[in-house]
């Protein structure tokens, strides 16, 4: 029997759902368990952030039952919607929470679910041991909130060796988004900026969940129809791992105009590739994304993103150094090796 520190890890929720919170905590777990640590993950209900009670009761029976003293890591997902159970925990467990971002900053949300998801976070962060994020960006938005900066550690995604893009093979330029189908996300904004290149000889292969966000998903097949894009657009749900991988490899340009990134782990698995970035300059893409691998926009203004993605079609020595700056990225990026060995430090000032 291992007799290796010991983690209990808590998410809510599918722990095999294809979102870059998701596979972050897998590839932290699968990491750790490599580095000589028994992890146990415990599921929560999905209803959180904001759970039901029955919810509420199955995560303090959770915490209940684990030993005094064990180290405990909470994703943001579950932590900020269970203040009053951790404030219990605190002292007894050494709790740690992840923040990908705050829980508050997420797109479309209504002002006064706004203010309840900042008030049950700040609560929830001020019960913690440890605090980890994964950018700068989520740091400072957590010290905003009253984390002191010595209790927030700053671990970032790694990344994969990959092959590089060839391309499509064809005059036809291939756009790739990769990205869960919600309003955060920003296809909406997307879809608007190729509605005014339509001149343009160019395709987009749209990557990620039709079912989480279902009346998003009907909305954007609306704008679709009404813009006239239903057959340059292709929605494909989500894919296999080798199908991802074939898609990176066909695609001549990655395209993302999110609102918001706590990292930007599409964006990472993109300049892996040498992929020229086509993105905006919300949250932490800039942090993760360098200058000389993509034009950046501001979020939300879709004029903004056309006139980017017209220069990068309409002139190829863009497309070219836009290329060559990504494929001097990719050698910088953190590897998965080194995510979870800061991890892994992190936990250790715990034991």
């Amino acid at each position: 029997m291992s007799t290796g520190p010991v983690l209990d890890f808590l998410l809510p929720g599918d722990p095999r759902t294809l979102t870059g919170g998701y596979i972050y905590d897998r590839r932290i777990m699968q990491g750790l368990a490599t580095l000589g640590w028994r992890v146990t993950v415990h599921s929560l209900d999905s209803s959180f952030p904001s759970p039901t009670s029955s919810a509420l009761e199955e995560s303090r029976s959770t915490l209940e039952k684990l030993p005094a003293g064990s180290i405990v890591v909470i994703d943001g997902l579950a932590l900020g919607g269970m203040p009053d159970v951790l404030r219990e925990q605190s002292g007894r467990l050494r709790l740690v929470a992840l923040i990908h971002h705050p829980l508050a900053s997420e797109t479309g949300i209504a002002p006064a679910r706004r203010r309840r998801l900042e008030q049950s976070e700040r609560r929830s962060l001020a019960a913690v041991d440890k605090t980890i994020v994964t950018s700068r960006w989520t740091m400072q938005q957590l010290q905003s909130y009253g984390v002191p900066s010595e209790r927030i550690d700053v671990v970032m995604p790694g990344t994969d060796p990959a092959p590089l893009a060839h391309g499509p093979g064809t005059s036809s330029l291939n756009l790739l988004c990769v990205a869960t189908l919600t309003p955060r996300k920003g296809h909406a904004v997307l879809f608007d900026a190729l509605a005014e290149l339509r001149d343009r000889d160019w395709h987009l292969y749209c990557v990620g969940s039709l079912q989480r966000d279902i009346p998003t998903v009907t909305a954007l097949r609306g704008q679709m129809e009404r813009l006239g894009l239903t057959e340059r657009i292709t929605l494909l749900g989500e894919v296999t791992q080798e199908g991802l991988a074939q898609r990176y490899a066909q695609a001549d340009l990655f395209v993302l105009a999110s609102y918001l990134e706590g990292y930007g782990m599409a964006l990472a698995e993109a300049l892996s590739r040498g992929l020229p970035l086509v993105s905006t300059s919300a949250g932490a893409i800039p942090e993760t994304v360098p200058a000389n691998a993509a034009i950046l926009v501001p979020e939300g203004d879709s004029s903004a993103l056309a006139n980017a993605l017209a220069r990068v079609m309409d002139d190829p020595t863009v497309l070219k150094d836009l290329t060559r700056g990504s494929r001097i990225a990719r050698d910088r990026l953190p590897t998965w090796n080194q995510a979870c060995g800061q991890f892994a430090a992190v936990l250790r000032t715990l034991r």
